[in-house]
């Protein structure tokens, strides 16, 4: 399933959800100079994503080897320092603005864009903003409890996002989603209840999420952060009666039979 737009209006221009979509972009572009068919350099990534081996272990840093493996310092057979690197508690927050791929941005951006503008409007920009990089710490958080030695960098929108996600399924679980629906080599687009993309989208992240943890080299994470998701998705559950004062009286459409 592909979301495309909900039905529910916005009352003010959604200026931090276009900020971040504008801000994330920018990063993946000039900064981190991923591109169209390439994504960007893993020294980069390594550098300014956030590794839960270096957060479980404060005062060690990772880096990359000479055959582009990512190493820690403290880790068994491993000697030397690495190089200068960003204090360990901002990658938490760069990590959040840095993608591996064209694709990697293009869904995250997607996700926040037909979902962002409506959990901003309910709030406000400046508690959308707290809102959202919360629900990325959140999302990092229960990533480095899963797995706390893996030496692999998570970086992407998709657990702050996961937290707009959370926030949204309880205040407009009615919203009809307009979702591509995918089989085989058929697609159709079809009005979806929101509760049940974002339902099913989160059942995903903990079914995937299960079998990730039981691969044989246990680092939980090897492709995808699927318990950052959870975890921003869970914390969106839980804060966004705090956030929300503007909740708008939606109900869905009445549907007419067709003859």
């Amino acid at each position: 399933m592909i979301p495309l737009k909900d039905d529910i209006p916005t009352d003010r221009t959604p200026v931090i959800t276009i900020a971040l979509i504008v801000i994330n972009t920018v990063v993946y572009f000039l900064l981190q100079k991923g591109g169209i068919f390439h994504g960007p350099a893993d020294s980069g990534v390594v550098r300014y994503g956030a590794i839960p081996y270096e957060l479980t272990h404060m005062g060690q840093h990772c880096d990359l080897t000479a055959a582009g493996e990512v190493a820690c310092e403290g880790q068994p057979g491993v000697h030397g320092t690495a190089s200068a690197q960003p204090a360990t508690v901002l990658t938490v927050f760069t990590a959040m603005f840095m993608h591996g791929g064209l694709f990697h941005l293009a869904g995250n951006m997607l996700f926040l864009w037909i979902f962002g503008n409506n959990v901003e409007d309910s709030m406000g920009r400046v508690k959308f903003v707290l809102f959202y990089l919360l629900g990325g710490v959140a999302a990092i958080a229960l990533q480095v409890v899963i797995a706390p030695d893996a030496a692999v960098p998570t970086i992407g929108a998709s657990g702050a996002i996961a937290a707009v996600l959370g926030g949204y399924i309880l205040l407009y679980p009615n919203a009809r989603v307009w979702t591509v629906i995918i089989i085989v080599f058929f697609f159709t687009i079809v009005k979806i209840p929101a509760l049940v993309v974002l339902g099913l989208w989160f059942l995903q992240q903990v079914v995937f999420g299960y079998f990730d943890v039981l691969q044989p080299a246990g680092q939980g994470g090897g492709g995808v952060a699927y318990f950052a998701h959870v975890g921003g998705f869970i914390f969106g559950l839980l804060a966004i009666k705090l956030f929300a004062s503007r909740i708008k009286d939606y109900s869905p459409p009445p549907k007419y039979p067709v003859y």
